[in-house]
């Protein structure tokens, strides 16, 4: 531990401190000016700083602003005779951690100190924390090879395709991939190819000109254009409909593509990083997925594997996103039962990495006490199900509704059920090709219903032409 920091110009002061740190075995310096405290930060700053408010020369205040400019997490303990509320005031709005006024007692001025000793430990953890906590998490070999793809196309804008189950990461690796090229200082543009039905994605992906279709008011810029000069991440790529795929491929082999509606080409400076969950080489077996575009995507691939292939890894990130839920939610951070861990190392988790996060986050809210027992795990995992708490897109649901609470977001109902009810019926019209009879079966509503959602929810931009058959 550093040394503790007092600044005074009364002896008598300074050897009170003296006598009652070296009593409790904390390491000091004495200084009887301000001048000479900020002559000694010159080779290193304090665990705590404690300054007397009134000075010749530098006052405590002039002293305070000074350091926090120059250290902002360090704790100062502003002493002074004068016990009076401008002083106080402008301590704290200083950023003083606490005010200590004259005369004092000697063991409650020691307990402050350690009480700033302590936020000064834990400020340097978190900033140790913030430094060394990767993009990614991982010790397992399986990972370490991912790690050494990444650096080994750091310096590359090859075309990429990762591979890997549903909630493995893939998203991330393309992020890292992206910040550790040459094109980090531009655009890291996602999108989710199986999100939003086809006419839509077609638009997202390369824009429309004003006029180009029923309710396009303005010309609009696609993500192909957003990500100019940086990287676009196609998310489950197998699931975009043909006629995109013809579409996609010719960006790739020309470098040009025309926004819906328009008539000139518009050039393309964009690394493209695809991602699917699905084997690519059996659809283009089953004719869904275009051989061409296959081999132009799969220049090199990189596969993540499951967390149940690494095992070793489910202790190191169920920490991790322990400590992060607590940060979000504002909570003492809780720790998982030595058993607690050993069984969740045991577990399959089909949803990967994202399924141990929002179990992680549940535990957060949810866990009766500090430690977590395996009696606290949610009976769904303890079932042998494998599945997170209610199921993995739930606990995601819980998460994100948490984090809306968290910015202090009000009446998130209608803004969750209207995202639900689009997810739902975009998913269910791209699995009819467009078809609403079909896709208002699936759902189990009414031809009515549904064409009247498509409307409110401006998911049908055309108008919604109705089944052929």
């Amino acid at each position: 531990m550093k040394p503790v920091w007092v600044i005074d110009d009364d002896r008598s002061i300074r050897w009170v401190f003296e006598k009652a740190l070296a009593r409790e075995g904390i390491p000091y310096r004495i200084f009887e000016a301000a001048q000479e405290a900020l002559d000694a930060l010159e080779q290193g700053a304090p665990q705590v700083l404690v300054s007397d408010i009134r000075m010749p020369g530098t006052s405590g205040l002039a002293l305070l602003q000074n350091i926090k400019q120059r250290h902002p997490g360090l704790p100062i303990i502003i002493m002074t005779a004068y016990s009076d509320l401008e002083s106080a005031v402008a301590a704290f709005q200083g950023g003083a951690f606490e005010y200590l006024p004259k005369p004092f007692d000697v063991d409650q001025a020691v307990e402050l100190i350690r009480r700033a000793i302590g936020e000064s430990m834990r400020e340097i953890e978190a900033e140790e924390a913030r430094e060394t906590v990767p993009e990614i998490l991982g010790q397992a070999p399986s990972m370490q090879e991912v790690f050494r793809a990444i650096g080994r196309l750091s310096q590359s804008s090859a075309t990429v395709l990762i591979t890997g189950e549903s909630g493995s990461g893939k998203e991330l690796v393309a992020l890292a991939l992206h910040r550790h090229s040459n094109r980090a200082a531009k655009p890291f543009v996602a999108i989710n190819a199986a999100a939003m039905p086809k006419d839509l994605l077609e638009s997202e992906l390369f824009g429309h000109e004003r006029g180009a279709f029923t309710g396009a008011q303005a010309m609009r810029r696609g993500r192909f254009e957003q990500a100019e000069g940086g990287t676009l991440f196609l998310d489950e790529i197998g699931d975009m409909p043909a006629d995109l795929q013809t579409r996609l491929l010719r960006v790739l082999s020309d470098g040009q593509f025309y926004r819906v509606g328009g008539h000139q080409p518009i050039k393309a400076n964009v690394r493209v990083i695809a991602a699917t969950h699905q084997d690519l080489e059996e659809r283009v077996r089953q004719g869904l997925f275009r051989e061409d575009l296959f081999h132009r995507l799969n220049v090199i691939r990189l596969r993540l594997p499951s967390l149940r292939e690494r095992r070793e890894d489910i202790p190191l990130l169920a920490k991790h996103f322990l400590a992060k839920s607590a940060r979000e939610l504002g909570t003492e951070g809780k720790r998982l039962s030595e058993a607690a861990m050993n069984y969740l190392a045991a577990q399959d988790f089909p949803g990967n990495v994202r399924q141990l996060e929002n179990l992680c986050h549940w535990l957060t809210v949810m866990a009766p006490t500090q430690t977590i027992e395996v009696a606290d795990l949610p009976s769904e995992l303890k079932s042998g199900d494998g599945k997170a708490p209610e199921s993995d897109w739930v606990g995601a649901l819980e998460h994100e509704v948490e984090r809306a609470f968290t910015r202090g977001e009000t009446g998130v109902l209608e803004g969750f059920a209207q995202a639900f009810e689009k997810a739902l019926i975009g998913r269910a019209l791209a699995r009819t090709g467009g078809r609403r009879i079909e896709a208002a079966n699936l759902l189990g509503i009414g031809r009515n219903t549904i064409t009247r959602k498509i409307a409110e929810l401006g998911l049908d931009a055309k108008g919604g032409a109705d089944d052929a058959g």
